[in-house]
């Protein structure tokens, strides 16, 4: 079997040549329009936004950074400019029902129109009634009615004193009202003469004064139906006045709406609830003058105005102002709506996706303990404004607020935006409110969030399949090659016109595309995520400023990378001290049986680094089982447990064949206090497995990582760059003495882009990097000796170490079977112990 070779130091970095670019510095290049490396995202977006189909919004999902939001902004931004302007919409008063307010539809900017023409059409009201009842015509009518009435009254009540004076009886007015009296020669017979009187003339005088008291009666009895049609007749005078100078003026209005007839309809009802309500444009008092009255129309504290009936709420104003001839207010084309001030259908961002910022919500204000409310205190939610239009949501911000999810589903399901209470979502509202009517939507939603959010949703929610139909798939990386390494220098070019940040020049910009594939982890890709590319320019114009220079320059990126390290590191720093000191015991020199050095990755927000591991193993007598401490304390993950497994497969596949093993073994990551999980160790352990059983030292020189599968093929692992590094920088801080190195997948080769000091000091022959295919090729470079190979006898090679491995494991089953006929099986020991 050969030996793995070092890889040349070419190998361990992928350098981005600078002379493939044409351009000195990215000033001279064209701005980019578009997004790097998202093509199938693009085309998704394309898709959805084109479709007009129910159910097609759309789910962008991918790695944060990647540009979602701003790849889906600008895609929307266009295609919105190219359509029509929705429609206005407002809110105005029932009158029949005013719990119930009607919702009221016009083009773009005749909503404000019509608001501010009713609130002009209410002050005119309130100066042109006023004047009406202060007419010279109307006073004289209400003097005829008034006289008339005062004159049926009064000959009522001259027909009955002329015939009580007849009777010789008087109708007098006393304090308690009318009353009859006797009278004689003209004056009221006191009481007191009234008793000295005959009684027969007593009699006469009683019958005369019951008769006329008893006609009195009816004359009284007359007086309220006398006032009622008094009332009437006024009423009808009002009634004639008002809606004399209430048709004139909203004639003038009508004529202007002659196309709407929800708007001549609404103007007959505010007609007639004026000519009904007239008293509210009248003044309550003397001396209540026009600016009194004017308040009628603003609110009050803890109540309403009792004008704000005839107000229209606009809930979606699309334009500053109304303007242009009669005929331009007809035409709802982008055109008219455009020389309005306007750019299209909305594309609206909310940021606190609450259910009422979703769907609307309703004010209320406290008076005397009470909450009241009328449909001048609706409020427009995100999917009224963008209504017509485009929403966008981030999904994770949308389901962490209670009820949005639901409502946001109810309103996409049915069409219709409805207002909900989130009192009523928790069932414990009891107040009655306001029932607006509900609006059509017509929107598109696209919700922004994780892959993981995605597919949680489509796993639970069997209506999401259903409203978003669109998935746009945000991918982390793309190939490197040359046409891509040119647009990475177009954004940056791009990048730095839209910031004022100074030009890069090619070696720069290789740079970046090197620390671009750095982040991809793979020499042959780079990442697609912008926003940590971006931030490297920025940083790398800093320190070109601090340096003077006129533009940024491979050191300036270099110096931005370095800082972005040293500002993250400081944990890392720590437990290489701690290596350094002894406190945690990690070997770089030296040979140990059962003990090799394994790798792993600790991840700290953006940054990321390796972290050797001693990795122990121990055998003994038993039944073949590999015992995985971190396991048996729960600090062993799944993956990690599967790794582990593995390895009993392989030992048992490899040299027991048909034989049992009698082996029992255990494996602990030393020094480790927290959760250990990823199969990455697997190779790692088996090394450390094998060398206890076989009695054979592993060099402590070399670190290793891979994966093991049943067969002892070594599989890639993630993190090879950080991992290596991780090692070297330990070896470099004892000593590099060309014995140090690392044991990598084959498969991992082509994700090596290692720092400039870990290729130097391969290049100078003092670190080594190994690919290794399988077991067998690791172990001849842990132990220095041949592994070997079974030969058509099935035995492995003498002096080799799988046949020291494979002695072994024979040796302890012999044993254990003579350790079986000595004292027999455990249950037989059990009932002779009995």
């Amino acid at each position: 079997m050969t030996t793995p070779k070092p890889l040349k130091p070419e190998r361990l970095f992928t350098p981005c040549d600078p002379d493939q670019f044409s351009f000195e510095t990215t000033e001279q290049l064209e701005s980019l329009d578009d997004f790097v490396g998202q093509k199938r995202a693009i085309e998704a977006v394309q898709f959805a936004i084109g479709i007009d189909r129910e159910g097609y919004n759309l789910f962008a999902f991918g790695p944060e950074g990647t540009g979602k939001s701003s790849l889906v902004r600008r895609y929307l931004g266009r295609r919105a400019a190219e359509q029509s302007i929705p429609d206005d919409w407002a809110y105005i008063n029932n009158f029949g029902e005013p719990h119930r307010p009607k919702a009221l539809r016009l083009p773009p900017g005749r909503a404000r129109t019509l608001a501010e023409e009713m609130d002009q059409l209410v002050g005119d009201l309130l100066a042109a009634i006023p004047a009406a009842f202060e007419s010279d015509e109307y006073r004289n009518r209400r003097q005829n009615i008034e006289e008339q009435f005062k004159e049926s009254h009064e000959e009522s009540l001259a027909e009955l004193q002329e015939r009580a004076a007849k009777m010789n009886v008087a109708v007098i007015r006393t304090p308690m009202g009318l009353a009859v009296a006797p009278v004689r020669d003209g004056e009221v017979i006191k009481s007191e003469d009234f008793q000295k009187l005959p009684e027969d003339e007593q009699e006469q005088f009683k019958k005369a004064m019951e008769e006329i008291q008893t006609e009195l009666q009816n004359t009284l009895q007359k007086i309220p139906q006398w006032e009622k049609d008094h009332r009437a007749m006024v009423k009808k005078l009002d009634d004639e006045i008002t809606e004399f100078v209430v048709t004139h003026m909203i004639a003038a209005m009508q004529e202007r709406y002659p196309d709407f007839p929800e708007v001549l309809a609404y103007l007959e009802e505010v007609k007639a609830d004026v000519i009904k309500n007239v008293r509210d444009f009248l003044p309550s008092g003397e001396g209540e003058g026009p600016q009194a009255m004017l308040m009628r129309m603003m609110p009050r504290p803890g109540g309403h105005a009792p004008l704000n009936r005839y107000k229209v709420n606009v809930i979606i104003d699309n334009c500053d102002a109304a303007s242009g001839d009669e005929a331009a207010r007809k035409d709802e084309t982008v055109a008219y709506a455009r020389s309005l001030g306007l750019s299209g259908a909305p594309v609206i961002e909310e940021e606190l996706p609450t259910q009422p910022n979703i769907v609307g919500r309703i004010e209320h204000l406290v008076q005397q303990g009470a909450l009241i409310t009328d449909f001048t205190m609706i409020r427009p939610g995100a999917l009224h404004r963008a209504n017509g239009g485009y929403l966008i949501l981030d999904a994770r911000k949308l389901l962490m607020q209670p009820f949005a999810y639901d409502a946001l589903k109810r309103a996409l399901t049915t069409g219709k935006i409805r207002f909900e209470n989130p009192a009523d979502s928790w069932g414990i509202a009891s107040t009655v409110s306001l029932e607006p009517e509900p609006i059509p939507l017509d929107i598109k939603v696209v919700l922004i969030g994780e892959a993981e959010i995605y597919y949680m949703l489509g796993h639970y929610d069997p209506e999401f399949g259903q409203l978003f139909k669109v998935a746009a798939d945000f991918d982390n990386r793309m190939d490197r090659d040359q046409t891509n390494a040119q647009l990475y220098a177009r954004m940056i070019g791009t990048l730095g016109r839209q910031e004022k940040l100074k030009p890069l020049d090619r070696d720069a910009v290789a740079r970046v595309v090197e620390y671009g594939a750095r982040m991809a982890d793979d020499a042959e890709k780079l990442s697609t995520h912008m926003g940590s590319i971006v931030d490297l320019v920025r940083e790398a114009d800093y320190w070109a400023g601090t340096a003077s220079a006129d533009k940024v320059g491979r050191a300036h990126v270099q110096k931005a990378i370095d800082a972005k390290i040293y500002r993250s590191d400081r944990i890392r720093e720590r437990i290489q001290e701690e290596i350094q000191r002894g406190t945690i015991v990690i070997d770089s020199t030296g040979e140990r049986i059962g003990e090799v050095n394994g790798l792993a990755v600790y991840q700290l927000d953006h940054f990321s680094f390796g972290k050797p591991s001693r990795i122990s193993a121990r055998v003994h007598l038993g039944r073949g089982e590999v015992i995985d401490i971190e396991r048996e304390v729960e600090l062993g993950g799944a993956l990690h447990s599967k790794g582990v497994l593995i390895l009993s497969s392989y030992l048992n596949s490899k040299y027991a064949g048909e034989i049992p093993l009698a082996l029992a073994a255990s494996l602990v990551f030393e020094q480790s206090y927290g959760g250990v999980d990823g199969d990455s160790a697997s190779s790692t352990e088996l090394y450390a497995l094998l060398s206890a059983i076989a009695e054979v030292p592993l060099k402590q020189t070399l670190a290793v990582t891979g994966s093991v599968d049943q067969n002892g093929r070594v599989q890639a692992i993630g993190g090879v760059n950080e991992k290596i590094e991780g090692f070297f920088d330990i070896c470099s801080a004892r000593g590099l003495d060309g014995r140090h190195g690392v044991l990598i997948p084959a498969s991992n080769v082509k994700h090596l882009m290692l720092r400039e000091d870990v290729v130097e000091a391969a290049r100078q022959g003092k670190f080594h990097i190994y690919p290794v295919t399988t077991i067998d090729e690791g172990i001849s470079l842990l132990t220095g000796m041949d592994a070997g190979e079974r030969d058509d006898k099935g035995e492995f090679p003498i002096g080799s170490f799988n046949r020291l491995v494979h002695a072994r494991l024979q040796s302890t089953m012999r044993r254990a079977q003579k350790l079986a006929a000595k004292f027999g099986p455990p249950q037989t020991r059990e009932e002779n112990g009995r």
